[in-house]
């Protein structure tokens, strides 16, 4: 016979509260990304409060649709209600972190990832059951939201905070060097660079052909001369000490053969070069993730994209939380010596992994 342990009621009822709070932080996590995408935050961040018709001419949005989204927000306490009015109100302390004004700060463009996933949820199953994975392809807005992503961060803090992060840089930028960008995506960090620094060359390699066309539009309205794009398979780079400073941004842990990336990339580097690898900032070991602040979303993350794309292409399937130990041991062993591996404020999500070519 089997021994049913007893139950502790409260931590059972705690458990249940738990689950309710999931399912309407889940919710409102959906609610948002709809606000995000049609522009009801950046229209009510500029807009006294209002009604759910001013709301919605303001907007150019459905009326009946607009109040239920609002009924929603106010309920999950993001926007204010005034009853007597009917008048709804964005407060800016909870603007200052949705709108399109709060710049690199905006944490609603993150939620738009949740429907995406939902899209390829039951391909994700069937990898539970039967191995494999999921490709990329089937990811239509990827491509699109990691693009506002890295224009919001590189935008805000590429020059004046990351490039810094390494030691005499900026001189070697100012007076011309030859830099490349691994698993570049629409190209933000090459254009930016290249535009701050128009004495240097940037090249940005990328499979995407989407993500290269808008990197290649982006740098003709810029005027940049000194950036180009190609499309390539990061594993098969091919290039001999061709680059005095490399850079990668949350790309190698997507990689089906990260190792073998991370070996092109210190081929690649001219002798004396520096790459820097910007990645998730936890730990190889599980139990050391117990408290770390978006723990929970990162795990998220690698089951509905980045470890199940490595799979889909029969690569290592690495994981988003590879983590800091084994990324250090992996760049070690590409032939990469590791310098310093530096965090900056208010980024709590990656590790800037600062490494030389060995030898």
């Amino acid at each position: 016979m089997t021994t049913i342990p007893e139950m502790d009621e409260g931590k059972a009822e705690a458990f249940a509260e738990r689950m309710v709070g999931i399912l309407n932080d889940a919710s409102t996590a959906m609610l948002v990304s709809l606000g995000h995408r049609t522009g009801l935050f950046d229209v009510m961040g500029d807009m006294p409060p209002s009604s759910s018709q001013q709301i919605a001419d303001a907007a150019k949005l459905n009326e009946r649709y607009v109040r239920e989204w609002l009924g929603g927000m106010v309920v999950s306490r993001i926007i204010s209600y005034a009853p007597a009015g009917k008048a709804y109100t964005l407060p800016p302390e909870h603007a200052a972190f949705v709108t399109k004004a709060a710049g690199a700060d905006n944490l609603a463009t993150f939620t738009q990832f949740f429907p995406l996933f939902g899209l390829v949820e039951d391909k994700i199953v069937e990898s539970f059951h039967n191995g494999g994975g999921v490709p990329y392809s089937e990811y239509p807005t990827f491509q699109k939201i990691m693009g506002q992503i890295s224009a919001m961060v590189h935008d805000a803090s590429m020059v004046d905070v990351i490039l810094p992060l390494v030691p005499g840089l900026i001189e070697k930028l100012e007076d011309g060097i030859d830099v490349a960008d691994i698993g570049c995506g629409q190209g933000r960090a090459i254009n930016v660079m290249a535009r701050a620094f128009p004495n240097s060359r940037f090249v940005g390699y990328d499979f995407s052909d989407e993500g290269l066309s808008t990197a290649r539009t982006e740098a003709a309205a810029w005027g940049l001369g000194n950036a180009i794009f190609e499309a390539q398979d990061v594993a098969n780079l091919g290039a001999t000490e061709q680059y005095d400073f490399m850079t990668s941004f949350d790309a190698i842990h997507d990689q089906a053969k990260p190792g073998k990336v991370l070996a092109g990339i210190a081929h690649a580097l001219k002798p004396g070069g520096t790459y820097l690898m910007v990645d998730e900032d936890a730990s190889s070991y599980l139990e050391k993730n117990l408290d770390h602040p978006i723990g929970p979303l990162l795990f998220a993350f690698s089951v509905f994209h980045c470890m199940t794309v490595s799979l889909a292409l029969g690569g290592e399937g690495l994981g988003t939380i590879w983590g800091v130990e084994l990324a250090q041991e992996m760049l070690e062993a590409a032939g990469l010596t590791v310098q310093a591996i530096k965090r900056v404020d208010g980024d709590i999500e990656n590790a800037y992994f600062i490494t030389t070519k060995q030898g």
